[in-house]
C-alpha cells in the first residue's frame, strides 16, 4: 500500500449511437473529475458505445477498436497532463481477430498496463454477450500503483464471490466494476429488486473481502433496457460514501482511507481464519 488516503471518481453517463460524441463527452468529464482532485478514474463497462449485446446480430467492427487505438491515445495524454489513472473499458478486437469486453488501465505517466478481459461473461433476454465476447483469457489483474494497489472487475465478474477472493488474495485494496445494467421495459420482476442485488453483492464483497468497491455503471434509456445509473463507492464495511443519480449524468468523487482496510480485516479476522483445507469441493466442480 503506498497511501493512505486516494481519491477516486467513477464517471456514469448517457450513450448515443456516436462513438466521437461519446468520447468528447467522457473527455471533458474525466478533465472534469481530475481537476477536482481525482486520482483513479474510472470509467463505465463499454463507455463509448450503446450497450450493442441487447442485441443478437450487430455488425462487431462498428464498435470495436484495438488497443493501442483512439481511447488510448486520448486517455494517455489526459492521465500524463494530470497525473491521474484512467480505467478505460472498450470492445477490444485484438491482434489475432478475437473481440473481448476490456478494460485498459493508463498509468499516471500515460503508459497503458495489461489489459484486464472480462472473464465471466453472460448470455440472457438483451444480454446476449456470448454472441460479442471472447472469454477473458489473460486472468485476473492487479495493477500496482503509485496511488494505490487495485483490479478491475467488469460488470457480470461482479456476481462472483471467487473472483473478488482472488483479487483480494493477490494484494487488492480495491476493486473497481465498470458495469452497464439495468431493468427491461415491461419485465414483471417477481423474483424482487434487481438493483438492489446489483448493489449488495457488490457491498458484500467488500465486507468479504476488507476492501474498498468502486461500482460504475451507465444511465439512461437504450431501446429495451433502462440502466439505473446509481453509481456508488463503499468502504471495506460496505459502507456507502457517495452514490450517484439513477437517470443523469455524474462524476462521484470519494477520499478513501486504504489504511481502514487492514483495520476492518484484523478486527472481523476474515482472513487469518480461512479454512483453506475444506474449500477443495469447490475447485472444478461445475
Amino acid at each position: 500500500m503506498k497511501n493512505k488516503f486516494v481519491t477516486v471518481a467513477a464517471v456514469q453517463s448517457t450513450v448515443s449511437a456516436n462513438l466521437k460524441n461519446n468520447l468528447i463527452k467522457t473527455i471533458k468529464l474525466v478533465e472534469q473529475a481530475a481537476k477536482n482532485g481525482a486520482q483513479i478514474i474510472c470509467l463505465q463497462e463499454l463507455y463509448r458505445t450503446i450497450y450493442f449485446p441487447q442485441y443478437k446480430n450487430m455488425k462487431k467492427d462498428n464498435f470495436s477498436e484495438t488497443i493501442p487505438g483512439e481511447s488510448t491515445k486520448v486517455f494517455s495524454t489526459i492521465a500524463k497532463k494530470y497525473k491521474v489513472i484512467i480505467i478505460v473499458p472498450i470492445f477490444e478486437k485484438d491482434k489475432k481477430g478475437n473481440y473481448h469486453n476490456s478494460a485498459v488501465v493508463i498509468n499516471a505517466d500515460g503508459k497503458s498496463m495489461p489489459t484486464y478481459r472480462k472473464i465471466h461473461i453472460p448470455q440472457d433476454p438483451l444480454f446476449y454477450e456470448k454472441n460479442y465476447f471472447k472469454n477473458g483469457d489473460n486472468g485476473y489483474r492487479i495493477y500496482r500503483t503509485k496511488y494505490a494497489t487495485f483490479a478491475v472487475l467488469i460488470c457480470y465478474d461482479q456476481w462472483f464471490p471467487e473472483a473478488a477472493r482472488a483479487v483480494k488474495l493477490a494484494g487488492a485494496d480495491i476493486i473497481f466494476y465498470p458495469t452497464a445494467i439495468g431493468n427491461i421495459k415491461g419485465v414483471d420482476k417477481k423474483e424482487g429488486d434487481w438493483h438492489n442485488a446489483w448493489e449488495t453483492i457488490m457491498r458484500s464483497h467488500a465486507i468479504a473481502n476488507s476492501l474498498h468497491v468502486v461500482a460504475v455503471n451507465r444511465v439512461g434509456k437504450e431501446d429495451e433496457l433502462i440502466f439505473w445509473g446509481q453509481s456508488f463507492v463503499c468502504d471495506a464495511f460496505g459502507k456507502i460514501k457517495k452514490r450517484g443519480s439513477k437517470n443523469r449524468d455524474a462524476t462521484i468523487i470519494s477520499k478513501i482511507d486504504l489504511e481502514s482496510n487492514k483495520i476492518i480485516e484484523n478486527e472481523w479476522g476474515f482472513m487469518k481464519n480461512r479454512r483453506t483445507d475444506t474449500y477443495q469441493s469447490i475447485i472444478g466442480k461445475k
